[in-house]
């Protein structure tokens, strides 16, 4: 009914007085469409892990697990949201004080301000993109462990990998370190994000070793329509996952030649 009462003349004027926003836009060098892309892939990135990834695990524990699983992604959400807030960016993305590591110059997003730009988008929707990758990173390590730790540990654990792994690695291949400087190309995560997820999961499958009852007591997945649901989700995300990257300018030169 909304849609309806808007004539023709009315869209048009509003079209006319966005104009002038439109404009002042494109001197300030924003690239509307991107940031409206990147923005968009953010929320897919995001819906990847909430609740794509929450389900597609929750599904294939037991029932008395689901929901642990379910918070378990949840809880490491929070928690990396916060840390990349602190001092993730800072670590991946900051300043290169090293070829090991961005440094601490834009903990607390000191310096990201409305006027800063990433390329052709603002600062702040490069960070927050990027902020939805350092989340389902550690998110991606829950399946090795499931059912097998406890809900602190796993907390503890995501958070001290993603400080010590995933933001160092981060700024070795996407923030001018040492292997982009070796012309490393990673379009979209296949090193920053599956390769340190792959390994670190096998290690820990590893050093807890099997679970009780294994090969001995039947554990079979309690809701396999959950999984099929969460598994369809990434699979939507992943457009936001992959062109996102696609979208996503380069930092500066540091960038090298890699073509996001």
């Amino acid at each position: 009914m909304l849609i309806k009462s808007f004539k023709p003349k009315t869209l048009i004027a509003l079209a006319l007085l966005l104009m002038p926003t439109l404009a002042a836009a494109q001197d300030g060098d924003l690239n509307g469409a991107n940031t409206a892309w990147i923005m968009t892939s953010t929320a897919l990135v995001l819906f990847m892990t909430l609740p794509g990834l929450s389900l597609f695990y929750a599904g294939l524990v037991r029932t008395k697990n689901s929901l642990s699983v379910l918070m378990q992604c949840f809880a490491i959400a929070v928690v990396i949201s916060l840390l990349w807030l602190v001092v993730g960016y800072s670590i991946a993305f900051g300043p290169s004080e090293s070829a090991y590591w961005g440094g601490l110059s834009k903990m607390f997003f000191n310096g990201v301000v409305v006027d800063s730009m990433t390329g052709d988008i603002p600062e702040t929707v490069f960070s927050a993109f990027q902020m939805t990758f350092a989340i389902i990173t550690p998110a991606l390590v829950v399946g090795a462990f499931v059912e097998r730790i406890k809900f602190s540990s796993m907390l503890l654990f995501s958070t001290l990998w993603t400080l010590l792994v995933y933001f160092p690695v981060a700024n070795w291949v996407w923030g001018g370190g040492w292997l982009g400087q070796m012309g490393l190309i990673d379009f979209a995560g296949g090193t920053v994000v599956h390769v340190t997820a792959g390994v670190a999961a096998l290690v820990t499958a590893l050093v807890i070793g099997q679970r009780e009852g294994f090969l001995s007591t039947p554990m079979m997945p309690h809701n396999l329509t959950m999984s099929f649901t969460g598994a369809a989700m990434l699979w939507v995300g992943w457009f936001g996952f992959n062109a996102g990257s696609g979208r996503c300018p380069d930092l500066d030169a540091h960038r090298m030649d890699q073509t996001w």
